[in-house]
């Protein structure tokens, strides 16, 4: 990698982890409380460790096994790229690194935000939001960082001429087989932390809250240590894996398209794969900047909250904005300022999803509050209206990716749709664009839970009620950043997913060429040099058009993996919940003094039912996510897997963003309730709006933000298994 741009990334991974560390050992700096704070901020330290060695128990077992299937098909049969296995590994263990960093930084802030919020609460925000900076940091600092290095070590060891234009498309699709470990243990984290989380929020608020009226976060209720434990499970180490894996998902997908793209040009070929690297490196560097910027004064009300975050986002996108400019402009690519621009149209996209979100969950805007209006009739208006309001929320983010995916296609192509590879090109540099300051977005969302669990220690350790109204003003705002980080990760997995399927194709050509088929013979009789030939004599080839029944086919199971996905994880979530519920009820049964407050819960036993239901219930949906594009690939080959890739994203971007929305507004209702309006605690509205809070819990931090990692896998490994679906497919 001779541009001297390209060096930008490696520096700016650099700097991302100096000041994680710097942020680590600040929060570590601060004071962590009072006795009773520090010993339950440990037992949910304690707990989310159990949890996470349980979890790479199995992934460890479950990665040698894939690992080993991988060797296998490369060493043994020749049919898979050689790199495939040891890529493979080093994606899941870097994936499982960054969130272990955010686990540990989340729960030690945790209680160093509980006591920072008994004097300040700007202090509180700054404590929990640069904690919440170090897994974002991590995260892009690690995912960089692992990028560079297997450029360089695939580009030193890849044979052949340095210039030729089909070697650097070898290199970058080879380098993409990173994302298959990365996205499996993504979905193992968000699915395993998604259900471990909800049973415990589910049994501590139905037989807390509802059957024995005592208070959120109240020590007395056996499962409330549990549910403190899973907000760091699913939403810290969880949205860090996946987002590890959206992140460096984009880069790679963006890289090998401008490989392809711009074959026949070897300059500007390795012009257009460094662009996307180097582009993250200059965001990692912004989103620091930006970090700094997030501050407010005290007594601020949520406006003011959500006016500091988005300060600091905002200045690092607009500056982002002219930075991407430089970039492209020292690398000379061509079409500089449709490039630019598609980088642009991907930045604005990611905005205006999460202005979407934020409008369609928090409760300062009119449909959270409708929904806290439709409680005071019951449980049934409350869910009725949270439906409503989570489907209407799909018609923002939906037409904001369609139109981005239009201006992308059309800036990078010069408005020329014959130039597709350009296009395309463009399509995956936006989703880089979106995601260019991940790291004070990340930052943003990983602030929640500690917020969250902040919440719980002053609650558990008897703290004044004017210690609550802060960590309960900070736990708002989360709620609503939370929802806002979930629905940018799902836009950008519509982006990123959408250019893996057009990495799919070069995939494929590459197998061809490997195979000794270096000709194509199209439907109308023409031939076309394999190595040349375009994407739409690629898709002619392979007859992949809505009038082969075979594609309409792949179609419909795409869309139902996407539902069957989602039942499966709501309904395990149900399942451990069940479980998390009975052991609540028989604590309190057995053990009358625990109500009375002369006893102390059994907490060990609540985490324990959460970590062995949430290992159990994740195997089957995630095995499905693997089985399907390869079943798919062996049935209906090259033409049915574009079709379920196709089918699987339509359905599953809509969803994704349906439950994520309808979830959080329904949590933000009952807070809003809570805060004392339309009659506030104990009231008619409240005990409805727990039930829409308790339904929306598996929607919003289990299937929803699932489905974007679903949708991202289901492409990843259609493309590391191209071998297979070449050499085995029955059509």
């Amino acid at each position: 990698m001779t541009e001297p741009v390209f060096w930008i990334a490696p520096i700016a991974a650099i700097v991302a982890m100096i000041f994680a560390w710097r942020f680590y050992k600040e929060m570590q700096a601060e004071d962590e409380g009072n006795e009773k704070m520090r010993t339950i901020g440990g037992h949910v330290r304690t707990g989310a460790m159990a949890y996470l060695r349980q979890q790479y128990k199995i992934m460890l077992v479950v990665f040698a096994v894939v690992a080993g299937l991988f060797a296998y098909l490369a060493y043994g049969l020749g049919i898979q790229n050689v790199w495939l296995p040891v890529t493979f590994v080093f994606g899941g263990f870097f994936s499982a690194l960054a969130g272990y960093f955010g686990m540990q930084t989340a729960t030690r802030a945790s209680t160093r935000t509980t006591a920072a919020a008994q004097t300040s609460l700007a202090k509180a925000l700054r404590i929990s939001f640069r904690s919440g900076a170090v897994m974002g940091l991590v995260v892009v600092g690690l995912g960089l960082a692992n990028l560079v290095f297997w450029f360089i070590l695939v580009d030193l060891l890849t044979p052949g001429d340095a210039i030729d234009g089909a070697r650097l498309v070898l290199v970058t699709t080879t380098v993409l087989t990173f994302s298959m470990g990365a996205s499996l243990q993504a979905l193992f984290a968000r699915v395993g932390g998604g259900i471990y989380t909800k049973a415990a929020d589910v049994g501590a608020d139905l037989v807390g809250k509802v059957e024995a009226g005592i208070p959120e976060d109240d020590p007395r209720n056996p499962a409330v240590i549990a549910d403190n434990v899973g907000d760091n499970v699913g939403d810290v180490a969880g949205m860090g894996a996946d987002l590890f894996e959206s992140y460096c998902g984009s880069i790679l997908a963006a890289s090998a398209l401008g490989a392809a793209a711009y074959v026949a040009e070897p300059t500007m070929q390795l012009k257009a794969v460094v662009a996307p690297l180097a582009i993250a490196g200059v965001g990692i560097l912004l989103s620091v900047l930006g970090v700094y910027m997030v501050k407010t004064r005290e007594g601020a009300d949520q406006r003011e909250l959500l006016h500091a975050l988005s300060r600091g986002i905002n200045v690092s996108a607009a500056l982002i904005v002219v930075a991407a400019a430089g970039v492209l402009w020292l690398l000379g690519i061509d079409n500089t300022w449709g490039i630019w621009a598609a980088v642009v149209t991907g930045l604005v996209t990611g905005i205006i999803i999460g202005r979407s979100t934020e409008y369609f969950t928090s409760p300062s805007y009119r449909p959270t509050r409708s929904i806290a209006r439709a409680a005071e009739g019951g449980a049934a208006t409350t869910v009725i209206a949270g439906i409503g309001v989570g489907m209407l929320s799909s018609i923002p983010p939906v037409v904001a990716v369609c139109a981005g995916t239009m201006l992308a296609f059309l800036f990078a192509s010069g408005f020329d749709v014959a130039q597709m590879g350009q296009g395309l090109y463009g399509v995956a540099i936006a989703a880089v664009g979106m995601l260019s300051t991940l790291g004070i977005t990340l930052a943003s969302d990983a602030y929640g839970p500690i917020a969250d669990n902040a919440g719980g220690n002053a609650e558990m350790s008897g703290l004044g009620p004017e210690v609550r109204e802060r960590t309960d003003a900070l736990d708002s705002l989360g709620n609503t950043t939370a929802a806002t980080g979930k629905g940018f990760a799902i836009g950008s997995a519509a982006l990123t997913a959408l250019a893996l399927i057009a990495s799919y194709v070069e995939v494929i050509r590459i197998d061809l060429i490997a195979a000794g088929i270096t000709t194509l013979v199209l439907p109308d009789g023409a031939s076309v040099a394999t190595a040349e030939a375009s994407l739409l004599q690629f898709m002619a080839y392979y007859n992949v058009t809505l009038l082969n029944p075979v594609v309409l086919i792949a179609l419909f199971l795409g869309a139902m993996v996407a539902f069957a996905f989602s039942g499966l994880t709501v309904l395990a979530v149900g399942r451990a919940a069940q479980l998390m519920v009975d052991e609540v009820r028989r604590q309190f049964h057995d053990n009358p003094h625990i109500l009375r407050g002369k006893a102390d819960p059994d907490y060990e036993r609540c985490v324990a039912i959460s970590t062995v239901g949430a290992q159990r219930e994740m195997i089957l949906p995630s095995v499905i996510a693997i089985a399907a594009p390869v079943l798919v690939g062996l049935l209906f080959g090259v033409a049915g897997v574009v079709g379920l890739l196709v089918g699987g994203l339509a359905t599953g971007f809509a969803l994704a963003v349906f439950l994520s929305n309808a979830g959080g507004a329904w949590d933000n209702a009952k807070k809003h309730i809570e805060a004392g309006h339309h009659g506030g605690k104990n009231s008619v509205a409240h005990r409805a709006s727990v039930i829409g809070d308790t339904i929306g819990d598996p929607f919003k931090d289990t299937s929803g933000p699932s489905l974007n990692i679903l949708i991202k896998l289901m492409s990843i490994v259609a493309i590391v298994m191209t071998g297979v679906t070449v050499s085995f497919s029955l059509l």
